[in-house]
């Protein structure tokens, strides 16, 4: 009877790890034959998980979805790994999920075994920080989401970084997370070509109805798309700067979003990037945390001779 219960426990496991299992594939993975496959089956479906079976050579088993089915099974590290999910999504730049995540994790905590739960509660000595930049709405998420999934038609209003609004209606490809920031890579129908959106400066959106038929995203990756889109932006302030360490380096230290790199020699490269704070912009070459020589535009030139001099009246 324990072997029973064990296999039965393994079985209800790997259905709910995959949408569908082929028959033969499961009997190898539990080591048994078809007709044991069958009947531990049917007294799943007697505990109340709608496990459904397609027969024929193709045939196999999913486990449907379904109001009554019990809650996951979860081995010890798919566990681990949700609870330090959950503690570190405050980073995750949703606006409200850190009340979410704790109500969450909370639940989880009541339900694990006690070997479990003392792991789990080791994790309250991770910390997080939040940048306190801007959040995206988790209606919005979802929605975005499911129109990337079912390939729908979505359209929305949008506000620029110059604050101009305008509707925009897209075919949705991604959803990218670049650190508190969330993105939707999309195909504009009215431009013509692909652009990257800030989701926390989208507004009411809304699905058509309308499918459509996947476009080959650049790179065949979407999150290199949306971060060579935010590299190729271009803001008020310009800057261009010689790094003085090698391109290969500069590559491996800094930010990809934050601008491009090209190499000038074996010791040196061109940094070229942009803000619409030239405050913020300066900062930002100083926190690189290499020598550098800034060219343009003036504007950073004077906010850097400013920097220098309070810097050095700080002595």
């Amino acid at each position: 009877m324990l072997e029973t219960s064990s296999r039965l426990l393994d079985l209800l496991a790997l259905l709910q790890s995959r949408p569908f299992w082929p028959g033969p594939e499961l009997c190898e993975r539990l080591g048994v034959g078809p007709r044991t496959v069958r009947r531990d089956v049917e007294r799943l479906r007697r505990l109340g998980y709608p496990v459904e079976a397609r027969r024929g050579p193709a045939g196999g088993y999913r486990l449907a979805p379904g109001a009554e089915i019990p809650p996951l099974l979860l081995d010890d590290e798919e566990a681990i790994a949700i609870a330090l999910g959950l503690r570190t999504a405050a980073r995750a730049g949703v606006a409200g999920i850190e009340e979410s995540s704790a109500r969450a994790l909370a639940k989880l905590e009541q339900v694990l075994p006690a070997r479990l739960r003392h792991r789990v509660e080791a994790l309250g000595a991770v910390a997080t920080t939040s940048s306190g930049g801007p959040r995206s709405d988790p209606e919005t998420l979802a929605t975005l989401g499911a129109a990337c999934r079912g390939r729908e038609r979505v359209r929305f209003g949008y506000r620029d970084r110059a604050g101009e609004e305008s509707r925009r209606e897209v075919e949705p490809h991604a959803l990218v997370n670049d650190r508190t920031r969330w993105y939707l890579l999309a195909w504009d129908r009215a431009r013509g070509d692909w652009r990257t959106f800030r989701v926390d400066r989208i507004t009411d959106p809304t699905p058509l109805g309308a499918r459509f038929e996947p476009r080959p995203i650049p790179g065949d990756d979407a999150a290199a798309a949306v971060t060579a889109s935010l590299r190729s932006a271009t803001y008020r302030y310009r800057a261009r700067v010689t790094l003085k360490v090698p391109a290969e380096e500069a590559e491996r230290r800094f930010a990809a979003s934050w601008g491009t790199i090209t190499p000038i020699d074996e010791a040196s490269c061109e940094y070229a990037t942009s803000d619409d704070d030239v405050g913020w912009l300066a900062l930002r070459l100083l926190m690189l945390g290499v020598d550098f020589a800034a060219h343009e535009p003036p504007e950073l030139l004077a906010e850097l001779e400013r920097l220098e001099r309070r810097l050095c009246a700080a002595r």
